[in-house]
């Protein structure tokens, strides 16, 4: 072998051999780069100041939640979650987001929220109507104010120029039966079966078309009405004939009175005065000897001014209380007291009128027995709820579930009443039950509460002791007290049937859920 060839040989066989560096004995991989090492990381346990740290955290984490919630304070909820409970819950929205013609929709839920006002719905149930029917049509950033005569809607988009558009109320007028198209129409709005246009149209038909019953039959079933319910508290049936004759005059004083545009004030005040004035004067008769007539002019008046009551506002100034409403509250509150304080006129004025010609003194603190058996009690009874019904322009098919309605809050008051619970809570206990039934009922048959409600709760006011107190107040003298007392614990017992109502509408939440927007729609099908 030439000795070149063994040096070369011999130097690489040495440069093989070197060793890695830190690594004795290792070989270098052909490549020539080192190999990388492979080291394992040692597993180090936290410290206590570690350990402390992080329990501080997540003290300070747990504290900020209870402090703050699971949201920031400064959050705005959102518009939509209003609709939570109410029976326009969970929206179908449009997905191709708000058209260009956003003003049409904005017009379309003021004219709703002005119908279902001027026909007696609460400013809860207005309020989530315009939010159902703006979110449903696609419009976001959407702000509702209600006021006792007002509603204005302001449409803020992002980076445009907001819109803001108010309506005022400025008369009322008895139609449930025009309520309940509207909550229906609000409702096929939400489950999405009905266009803008469409929408637009119904509501014009709704607004156009006439009421159920005509105005003779209003008439008549006022009368009817007076005449049951004076039957029903143990009138005779010559004081329900009164009952009947006094209501009809009335009728017929409020629509020259109207006719006239005088202010609703003195219009009440003028038909409680005929009520009572009616009433003494056959009393009067009867006490004279001049006819023999059988009348107690307590019960006939209490008969006559049940209609009078401003039975509605009252229920839904207290419902818009609870539910968040202090500015349109106080204006249903106002207006009611004011139309409870021209009866209370109405009645005073007939009793010192009736004292200045020289009528006897009444004995109002005598109780006397019903002459009826308990069966035709119930059947006036029934006869009262259905004529208030028409009275108040219910729709046809709820007149005969708000008699039975009725009549079970009444068996109910019953009941409470011989369990020994007290003349004053018992009304609210019938006022509760008959609140959950007619949640119930209504939102099964495409209505509102208040349809069924009011018509159902007008037997459990109190007319008879407004009329006592009234007398205490005005000719007995020496009963002043006892008349200021009774007119307080009569005042009290109607807002607590006012409040019982309201509060057993909110217990039949949970049972009506399955009721609510598209699930009911989905069930009616």
């Amino acid at each position: 072998m030439p000795r070149g060839a063994s040096k070369s040989g011999a130097a690489r066989k040495s440069a093989g051999a070197e060793p890695k560096p830190g690594r004795p004995g290792s070989a270098v991989p052909r490549s020539g780069k080192p190999r990388a090492r492979k080291t394992t990381p040692r597993q180090h346990s936290p410290s206590a100041a570690q350990r402390a740290d992080s329990s501080s955290a997540a003290a300070r984490r747990v504290l900020r939640r209870l402090v703050q919630g699971e949201t920031p304070p400064t959050q705005a909820m959102s518009i939509v979650e209003r609709l939570a409970g109410s029976p326009y819950a969970n929206p179908r929205v449009r997905s191709g987001g708000p058209d260009a013609s956003a003003r049409k929709t904005l017009d379309l839920a003021l004219g709703m929220a002005e119908t279902m006002f001027r026909y007696g719905a609460g400013a809860l149930e207005v309020e989530t109507a315009m939010i159902a029917v703006t979110a449903a049509y696609g419009l976001e950033n959407i702000e509702v104010d209600i006021t006792n005569q007002s509603v204005l809607l302001n449409y803020s988009p992002k980076d445009q120029t907001p819109i803001t558009v108010m309506r005022v109320v400025r008369s009322w007028t008895n139609n449930y039966a025009g309520l309940a198209l509207v909550h229906r129409l609000v409702t096929d709005i939400v489950d999405g079966h009905v266009s803008r246009a469409e929408a637009s149209q119904q509501l014009n038909a709704i607004v156009h078309q006439p009421k159920p019953f005509p105005r003779w039959a209003v008439m008549v079933s006022a009368g009817l009405f007076a005449a049951a319910i004076v039957a029903f508290i143990g009138g005779s049936p010559l004081g329900s004939a009164v009952g009947f004759a006094s209501t009809i005059l009335v009728s017929l004083v409020q629509r020259v009175l109207g006719r006239w545009r005088v202010p609703d004030f003195f219009t009440t005040a003028a038909s409680g005065f005929l009520v009572t004035a009616l009433a003494m004067l056959f009393w009067w008769l009867d006490a004279t000897g001049a006819a023999d007539l059988d009348i107690a002019p307590g019960i006939v008046v209490a008969g006559g001014i049940l209609l009078m009551l401003p039975t509605g506002r009252l229920v839904s100034a207290v419902q818009d209380a609870i539910n968040g409403f202090p500015v349109t509250a106080a204006g249903r509150f106002l207006s009611a007291f004011l139309t409870f304080g021209a009866i209370v006129a109405g009645i005073a004025v007939a009793l010192v009128v009736g004292a200045l010609v020289g009528m006897p003194r009444l004995e109002v603190t005598e109780v006397l027995p019903s002459p009826y058996p308990f069966a035709v009690t119930l059947l006036m009874l029934a006869v009262a709820l259905a004529t208030i019904s028409i009275t108040e322009q219910s729709p046809a098919n709820l007149v005969l579930p708000t008699v039975i309605i009725g009549v079970g809050g009444f068996l109910v008051s019953v009941a409470a009443e011989a369990a020994g619970i007290g003349p004053r809570l018992t009304p609210a206990i019938a006022a509760i039950v008959i609140g959950m039934a007619s949640r119930i009922v209504a939102l099964r048959m495409g209505a509102p509460q208040l349809v069924i409600a009011v018509p159902a709760i007008l037997f459990l006011f109190p007319g008879l002791s407004i009329f006592r107190s009234m007398y205490g107040l005005s000719i007995g003298l020496d009963d002043i007290s006892g008349g200021v007392i009774g007119l307080f614990n009569a005042l009290t017992v109607i807002l607590a049937i006012a409040g019982g109502v309201v509060f057993g509408d909110n217990l039949a939440r949970p049972l009506t859920r399955n009721l609510n927007g598209n699930d009911r729609r989905n069930r009616r099908r």
